[in-house]
């Protein structure tokens, strides 16, 4: 009975140990069969991970900052506002509540923290769906940088393997560092730096405790706990973080009483966060960083480069200011004419179906006109301030409004500069050896025009007279002295030669008609001429971007002055004399005695047909600005008048009197070179003036040019005594 029992029992484990095995190995080939499948399905998912060379060169998208040449912020450009801020610039506060936040076994783990990843996996496994989270700060930068935000259990896997590289790659520290600046805190903000700006309108590294908190509160859900559209809630996830500092001992209970209670503190919320000074100005720097981009290989709009340029911010307000509170004025008077004078017109050719009821309808309706002739009506201008000695603009407006329009004409517009190209004229006769006190007819003359039409210019002030000196004709922009001098003494392709020489390289007709400024300039090269009368001759190329550095601070580009001599040091002072003539006593004089600016200057106003454009263009030692005023349509006059020592010269001379007073610049005048003797004469002779001469004038002239000779005019003897 024993023996069969036995036997029962031995066959019973034999028949269990062939199931068991038969189990175990069933096992082993399921387990290595779904090893296997799990291998190639982490192998297929590997595909689409970032490469270690992409894991190895961390390159976020960063804010290139444009600086004025007094530190201020002009433009920043970019696709996401991000800018980048080293861990050492980070104050514990934020990184504490980061960690107690997001990742509080952060410094303990290889990327994954398995057990949250474990209670969150069986959580979203019973409830047949993603309900919780359990990524790390590495798995959370892994997903910034590299991939979708798709809850999908694929791209959790990818996370996963992504974050295991990057905490071999990189320190934790670097990891911190890179999850700072490249996570998404709303309102445009893009990493902590442009975070804090953007809410507190200060650095990272001064934020405070609260501040912080709040920060990372909108790691979670950024439209939710906006501080701007929802305050409670924004205030009730900063104190959520505050209160996990306080239980991870970071914290005491007193310390968290008082920053739970303080207020959010955030500045007002602005619909347009970058900042946007001097739009033209920075759309031209943008335009130049586009061409820059493209030869020295850069981005600016994802490198987070820093752009210092030639700007003044101060010279830019005083500019702006003086630009909007002369057109406002001018605008005004402008509309009544432009509405009684032109609008029927134009009415009439954009509605010629309109009956003369409705015309009178509509003129009556100034909404619709200002609607409909907006283009039309609205006065533009262009203003560029330039630092004679370097190029440097200093200032730049190049219309109304940049929201209206984005054309540039400060250096995109050309226009017909008027009576301010006879400078260039008049410098042609000087530097070739007449002295200002050379005279020429003031009587009518005949114009050929390129057409083959005949013309025959007045004077502004439609006045004639006799012999007339080179410094009297510019002095009170007699058109008449000015086209002789052409016709008679230096050649239309000599003027075009010297204009070329002193930096206007748009199109220039070599014709008589050339004395009146009938080629059109860009303002921005005209001023730079004009610049060469103060720098002593030497014409400097105009300039906007003085160097680019990258964000480790290596210049990538260093602007080289371009300097050349368009005359020479001796006709550059007679010029300057001349010019400064204008100011005293001539078409500018108003600078002085109305607008009250009395630095040593010179300048020239310019007018062309029909009052079409207006221009001024004037200099100190340290300054040259030139204004131009008119329309976009070279049709449309700015009304009788509206010369330009009515239009642009208040502009000018409003800018010049409050920089001055502004920057508080000490009085400087124009250096004399050795080349230059001042003599008294008699003005009715022109030459060396004695003591009997009624009317002694000071005149300024080369040295071999001067007179010789004594008056023989006022020699104090009667023509009998003579016998």
């Amino acid at each position: 009975m024993s023996n069969n029992k036995n036997s029962t029992d031995s066959s019973f484990f034999l028949s269990l140990l062939k199931k068991t095995g038969k189990l175990i190995l069933w096992s082993a080939l399921l387990t290595l069969i779904f090893a296997t499948a799990f291998s190639v399905y982490l192998a297929f998912l590997a595909r689409d991970l970032p490469s270690l060379e992409q894991l190895e060169h961390y390159d976020p998208r960063l804010t290139t900052t444009v600086l004025s040449a007094d530190g201020k912020v002009i433009k920043e450009l970019f696709t996401q506002r991000r800018i980048y801020v080293p861990y050492d610039q980070l104050p514990q506060d934020l990184t504490q509540s980061i960690l107690v936040t997001e990742d509080h076994r952060f410094y303990d783990h290889w990327g994954m923290n398995m057990a949250r990843t474990l209670r969150a996996a069986a959580i979203n496994f019973t409830s047949m769906s993603i309900r919780q989270g359990a990524s790390t700060i590495t798995q959370q930068l892994a997903r910034n940088l590299y991939l979708s935000f798709e809850q999908t259990y694929s791209r959790k896997l990818k996370e996963a393997l992504t974050a295991l590289q990057i905490e071999r790659t990189y320190s934790k520290r670097e990891i911190l560092e890179m999850y700072l600046t490249q996570s998404y805190f709303g309102h445009g903000a893009y990493g902590i730096e442009a975070a804090a700006q953007r809410y507190f309108n200060k650095c990272a590294e001064d934020l405070n405790l609260q501040e912080s908190a709040l920060l990372v509160a909108q790691l979670k859900a950024p439209s939710h706990y906006s501080p701007f559209k929802k305050p409670e809630s924004a205030k009730g996830r900063r104190n959520l973080i505050l209160s996990l500092l306080r239980n991870s001992g970071y914290l005491t209970s007193a310390q968290y009483e008082r920053v739970a209670n303080a207020p959010l503190g955030v500045q007002i919320e602005r619909k347009d966060d970058h900042r946007n000074v001097a739009p033209y100005y920075s759309e031209m720097v943008r335009i130049q960083l586009e061409e820059l981009g493209e030869e020295i290989g850069f981005d600016y709009y994802k490198d987070g480069l820093t752009i210092y340029t030639t700007l003044d911010s101060r010279l830019q307000f005083c500019a702006e200011e003086a630009v909007k509170g002369h057109l406002d004025t001018l605008q005004a008077k402008f509309w009544h004419k432009f509405v009684s004078k032109d609008v029927p017109k134009l009415i009439k050719e954009k509605y010629p179906d309109f009956s003369e009821e409705e015309i009178t309808d509509l003129l009556a309706d100034s909404t619709a006109l200002d609607s409909i002739f907006a283009d039309q009506c609205r006065i533009q201008v262009a203003f560029v301030v330039l630092d004679p000695a370097s190029g440097r603009i200093l200032s730049l407006i190049g219309g109304r409004n940049f929201d209206e329009s984005k054309f540039n004409r400060a250096v995109q517009a050309i226009r017909q500069p008027g009576s301010v190209f006879k400078a260039f004229v008049y410098s042609t006769a000087i530097d070739n050896g007449y002295p200002p006190t050379y005279q020429l007819l003031n009587q009518d003359v005949v114009v050929h025009m390129p057409d083959g039409s005949r013309w025959t210019p007045p004077n502004y002030d439609h006045s004639r007279g006799g012999m007339t000196t080179l410094r009297r004709g510019l002095k009170k922009s007699l058109n008449l002295v000015t086209v002789r001098l052409v016709q008679e003494i230096v050649h239309p392709r000599d003027v075009v030669r010297y204009a070329r020489q002193m930096g206007i390289t748009t199109r220039l007709d070599a014709v008589d008609a050339i004395a009146l400024g009938s080629s059109g300039v860009l303002p921005i090269e005209l001023t730079a001429a004009y610049g060469a009368y103060a720098n002593r001759g030497v014409h400097c190329q105009p300039f906007a971007i003085v160097r680019i550095a990258n964000r480790e601070g290596d210049v990538l580009y260093e602007h080289t002055l371009k300097r050349r001599v368009a005359l020479s040091e001796e006709t550059a002072y007679i010029m300057t004399d001349m010019l400064r003539s204008v100011m005293v006593g001539g078409t500018g004089v108003s600078a002085r005695y109305k607008y009250g600016f009395n630095r040593p200057s010179g300048g020239k106003t310019g007018t062309t047909n029909d009052y079409t454009d207006a221009w001024f263009v004037g200099f100190t030692p340290q300054l040259v600005a030139g204004v131009w005023v008119g329309l976009d349509d070279p049709a449309i006059s700015l009304g009788e008048g509206q010369s330009g020592a009515r239009a642009a010269l208040p502009i000018w001379a409003t800018f010049m009197k409050t920089a001055y007073d502004t920057l508080k610049w000490e009085v400087a005048d124009f250096v004399i070179p050795t080349g230059i003797v001042k003599m008294e004469i008699c003005a009715d002779s022109n030459q060396k003036a004695r003591d009997f001469c009624p009317n002694i004038i000071e005149e300024v002239f080369r040295i071999e040019d001067a007179p010789m000779e004594m008056c023989p005019v006022h020699t104090g003897f009667s023509h009998s005594d003579e016998w």
